[in-house]
């Protein structure tokens, strides 16, 4: 058993019976981007938005009911990216207060290059006013006062934006900490990233082979599932809530 092992190792040490060829083959490095036609504007921070909107003095601050319908569906207008390279986008429904305006604008200052990037809002300052009534008071008395604004935002809005001449990985650990720290979901995204989700949505439609889909057994009330279902269902067969 040892000679035999030994002389396969003697093969396979020979240098007739292997041979090596050295291969070095031609890198490619895609050319950098072309960011001539960006121009930074002379304020490429965030603007401060006001905590209460501006009212004529001779106008009380009107009082309004909460109003779901602003934070529920998807949002039909501003859910693509103006300046075409990264933002925030809201993958649910919610509000957004003053506390949040603050926050996402601190942190585009502390980490944006105002050489290179600049910043823009995409959503409104706070204009809906939320009422409330003083700690430990009875029920009745009519609607409390005021206690702040907040501004309702629906699911695939586009909540701000950053361009510039820039990549995207040096914006993503801005833009995640912003998201994470909203006060529903969202995520960072840029362009190719929502180009993407556009094009595999619509493949998997396309591709299902499965016909039992939940629009498909809403609009069939199989099961009986019109008695338990809401008017919200029926319109967006259960993707926004």
């Amino acid at each position: 058993m040892f000679p035999r092992t030994f002389r396969l190792s003697i093969g396979i040490l020979c240098p007739k019976t292997f041979q090596f060829s050295m291969n070095s083959g031609i890198k490619y490095f895609p050319p950098p981007k072309n960011y001539d036609d960006i121009e930074i504007p002379e304020r490429p921070r965030l603007r401060i938005y006001d905590k209460v909107p501006l009212y004529p003095p001779n106008l009380k601050p009107p009082k309004m009911q909460k109003r779901l319908r602003y934070m529920r569906g998807p949002e039909q207008l501003h859910n693509t990216l103006q300046l075409k390279q990264y933002g925030i986008v809201a993958i649910s429904g919610g509000r957004l207060r003053h506390e949040h305006f603050e926050m996402a604008r601190l942190q585009v200052a502390r980490r944006l290059d105002m050489k290179r990037m600049f910043g823009i809002w995409r959503v409104d300052p706070p204009w809906q006013p939320v009422t409330k009534k003083g700690q430990g008071q009875r029920m009745g008395g009519g609607k409390g006062a005021i206690d702040h604004y907040v501004t309702p935002i629906k699911s695939g809005r586009i909540i701000l934006e950053i361009a510039g001449k820039c990549e995207y990985a040096e914006v993503h650990d801005m833009l995640r900490i912003i998201a994470e720290r909203l006060p529903f979901k969202a995520e960072p995204v840029s362009q190719e990233i929502m180009d993407k989700k556009i094009a595999d949505e619509k493949w998997v439609e396309e591709n299902n082979q499965n016909k039992y889909t939940l629009k498909y057994i809403m609009q069939n009330n199989m099961a009986g599932c019109h008695r338990y279902l809401s008017r919200y269902d029926h319109r967006w067969h259960g993707k926004y809530v």
